[in-house]
């Protein structure tokens, strides 16, 4: 079992559908489908969306809390039996690895594209007009500054279970700054949507699709362009004697199943295979949750009972 996952049933995060006997003659089982429950808005509504459509179905669903990068992990060892979201900005390689290995399935795109970089808001421009260049970083890092860093430029990350390699890039390109990161998701939101209402300095993990970007005007640092040489070989990029010194990746987001799930629940899976959205969408799922302080759940009922037409054809 894997130490991050804990199986649990409050209300609106987890949820078990108890289905009558007719309902059942419709799924090839009673057992519950696992769904991964991530730690970031866009996959948490996404997830419950579509939980609500397999309980549609006659499934029983069951929420599994899990790390970013340890559910693919759970998906090969069965703890898991869906993920919603594994963004190939960050765990390309692991989903790779997951599905070359036997054990997981590609279920196909969400129909989102990913990018995760340094992010500053505009205002911050106008005192480092050398940015969005990397290079301008070295002679800005005081003004992102804090007390906590000291003279070292303070960036923001995300919870250190996403991956991304930033204290590896950090020191591969030299950069007078200091990796901080964020306790949770929410967290991350919470401190950009302050620094930004206040116009204080912030360098921060954004991400694409959130909200941040529709609401926010601002734009992400240009590191040296990604390549898989830069990750693995130190003298493919721009420093020879280190790895990571380039931006991260951009590329598809996909959805993630266990291989015995995807034949145990073959209708199921045969909806999720379809299941996909427009990043318009999505990015509203996001602004509900962290801007206007909805639930989840609530988000996720409200779109199902508004878009019979968009989500019951995937079921067919």
């Amino acid at each position: 079992m894997l130490k991050s996952m804990m199986k649990f049933t409050i209300g609106g995060v987890a949820s078990l559908a108890l289905m009558t006997a007719s309902a059942w003659a419709q799924a090839e089982s009673s057992d519950p489908i696992k769904l991964a429950f991530s730690d970031w808005t866009t996959t948490q509504v996404q997830t419950e969306i579509a939980s609500r459509i397999l309980q549609k179905m006659g499934y029983n669903t069951e929420m599994v809390p899990s790390d970013y990068l340890a559910q693919i992990g759970g998906v090969e060892s069965g703890d898991i039996d869906f993920a919603m979201e594994i963004w190939f900005t960050t765990a390309g390689p692991q989903f790779a690895a997951a599905v070359s290995g036997g054990k997981a399935v590609d279920v196909g795109d969400t129909g989102l594209k990913a990018k995760e970089e340094w992010w500053y808001p505009s205002y911050m421009k106008e005192k480092c007009p050398g940015l969005p260049d990397y290079k301008a970083l070295n002679d800005c890092a005081k003004l992102f500054a804090t007390a906590e860093t000291g003279e070292k430029g303070r960036y923001l990350s995300g919870p250190q279970s996403w991956g991304g390699f930033d204290k590896e890039r950090v020191d591969a390109l030299g950069l007078n700054w200091e990796v901080v990161y964020a306790g949770n998701d929410a967290t991350l939101n919470a401190e950009i949507k302050s620094a930004y209402e206040r116009k204080a300095p912030v360098m921060a993990w954004v991400y694409s699709p959130n909200w941040t970007t529709n609401l926010y005007e601002g734009e992400w640092v240009q590191f040296p362009e990604y390549s898989d040489e830069c990750y693995n070989d130190a003298k493919a990029g721009v420093n020879p004697d280190k790895t990571h010194d380039c931006g991260k990746p951009t590329g598809p987001i996909k959805k993630l199943g266990n291989k015995a799930a995807s034949e145990k629940y073959a209708k199921a899976f045969a909806m999720l295979g379809k299941y996909s959205l427009p990043i318009d969408v999505v990015n509203g799922f996001a602004k509900e949750v962290d801007v206007e302080g909805k639930a989840v759940a609530d988000v996720a009922q409200a779109w199902v009972d508004a878009n019979e037409a968009t989500w019951k054809p995937w079921t067919e």
